[in-house]
């Protein structure tokens, strides 16, 4: 048991599972630009990296105005379909309740927005104070800036903080920032590459945190 008093959560592969949802919303905006649609699979694979290199990898050769185009028919579409087929994984309500007098906070490559009405959607927006989201690019996981900003203008010890989410790059942030790290298995991340990173912690299920955080 470690004495905790902040608590990192990722979004997509930790909290919810949102594939079908964003894949729905990239073959939406693939359509609507007249462009073959892709297999959610490949869709899939991309998430993780900010909205920006989502849409970029499934568009195909670089093209900064149709890739801003994108977005905006992505963004509008996604924000009302955010919750269609997404879930959420076995026991986020009952762990968020557990932690409920902690600092809770997302931290995510998504837009703010997204993760902002995806919580809402699933009656679990205020178990969090704030949310970390990607609208920067130039700061995104696992740059230590994303949470080197958040420490620099808040009160939260570092020594007592954790990070937890299913890839690398939420490992990679923790380990950057130097907090404690968490990996959870059952997301997108996959165990080759998460495991030879050593996360401090690594867990099948988010109610195994009630063993973790004192």
């Amino acid at each position: 048991m470690r004495a905790i008093d902040a608590v990192f959560f990722d979004v997509d592969g930790t909290l919810v599972d949102a594939r079908k949802d964003i894949a729905n919303a990239m073959n939406f905006t693939l359509r609507k630009l007249n462009l073959k649609e892709r297999p959610e699979e490949l869709i899939v694979s991309y998430i993780g990296t900010g909205v920006k290199d989502l849409a970029r990898k499934c568009l195909g050769p670089y093209d900064e105005a149709l890739t801003d185009k994108a977005i905006d028919i992505f963004s509008h579409y996604y924000i009302k379909h955010a919750t269609d087929d997404s879930r959420l994984y076995p026991h986020v309500k009952e762990i968020l309740e557990f932690l409920k007098d902690k600092n809770n906070y997302i931290i995510t490559n998504r837009y703010a927005e997204f993760a902002d009405v995806t919580l809402k959607g699933f009656g679990i927006r205020d178990y969090f104070k704030d949310i970390i989201g990607g609208d920067d690019e130039k700061c995104l996981k696992p740059s230590a800036c994303v949470l080197d900003r958040f420490f620099a203008k808040s009160k939260v010890d570092k020594a007592r903080s954790i990070i937890v989410g299913d890839m690398t790059i939420d490992i990679l942030t923790g380990k950057n920032s130097g907090i404690l790290t968490c990996w959870v298995t059952y997301g997108l991340g996959k165990g080759e590459d998460a495991r030879p990173l050593k996360p401090d912690y690594v867990i099948d299920d988010l109610i195994e945190l009630k063993g973790i955080i004192e």
